[in-house]
């Protein structure tokens, strides 16, 4: 196939291999209406960088575990022809906060993981603290190394499983309700403005950079906030004066 006749328009081919996308995938996701149609160019089809980014942003959201479906609920809210910059963008707003990375084990490699055989009732325990997943098939879906190694020790710890148990629930809770007051903070005062000025040009690598600076402060705010106000509470227990730090 003829290259194309400028570097920045590829054909499907060439598109494939930038973005490590099959043609295949790339096709059927065309046809689904995700990707808009390439420019033709006599009978080649041409992709340019919209093309790409809004390709790269669809193998992210499938990374994420997306369906379909709401890929493409959210691909609706954007202007057909949004540019890389103005996608670049809504991946930035789509990243996970904290890395998450799955891994299917089945129970002899869970048993492994752990260092020793666990029970029915264990395994329970670390699906109720967020650790992992059951699968129909036997096999747990791992919620990330740290996760698992944190309530591994929260199993051995000697403390009653239901406490924990008791424990995550008030986390889930409350992290649950501090999340949602963020997310419509951050609705609020930078999002929306931002679309009601017509979304402009200019702020959209600022915007994007922006929010991937606020994503570690505020987890970190988050966990210093927190151990000051369970020190806090020691002390008014304690019958002490409460102080910062």
């Amino acid at each position: 196939m003829s290259a194309p006749a400028t570097p920045d328009l590829l054909t499907v081919d060439q598109l494939a291999e930038r973005t490590g996308v099959s043609v295949r995938t790339i096709r059927f996701y065309a046809g689904k209406g995700l990707l808009p149609a390439p420019r033709l160019r006599g009978r080649t089809g041409l992709y340019d960088a919209g093309h790409r980014a809004r390709l790269e942003l669809i193998s992210e959201l499938t990374g994420l575990g997306f369906t379909l479906a709401a890929i493409e609920r959210q691909l609706e809210r954007l202007p057909h022809d949004a540019g890389p910059e103005e996608l670049a963008l809504q991946r930035a707003l789509l990243t996970p906060w904290i890395p998450e990375h799955g891994e299917d084990l089945t129970r002899a490699d869970l048993d492994r993981r752990a260092g020793r055989p666990l029970t029915d009732d264990d395994v329970d325990t670390l699906v109720t603290l967020g650790a992992l997943v059951r699968h129909d098939d036997g096999r747990v879906r791992v919620h990330g190394a740290t996760a698992l190694a944190t309530a591994l020790a929260a199993l051995d710890s000697g403390l009653p499983p239901e406490m924990w148990q008791r424990a995550q629930a008030a986390i889930e809770k409350h992290t649950s309700a501090l999340a949602e007051d963020l997310m419509a903070l951050f609705q609020d005062e930078v999002l929306q403005p931002y679309r009601d000025r017509g979304r402009p040009a200019d702020e959209r690598s600022r915007l994007a950079a922006a929010l991937s600076r606020l994503k570690p402060i505020t987890v970190q705010g988050v966990v210093t906030t927190f151990g000051r106000a369970v020190n806090r509470t020691i002390r008014e227990r304690m019958g002490g004066t409460p102080q910062d730090g």
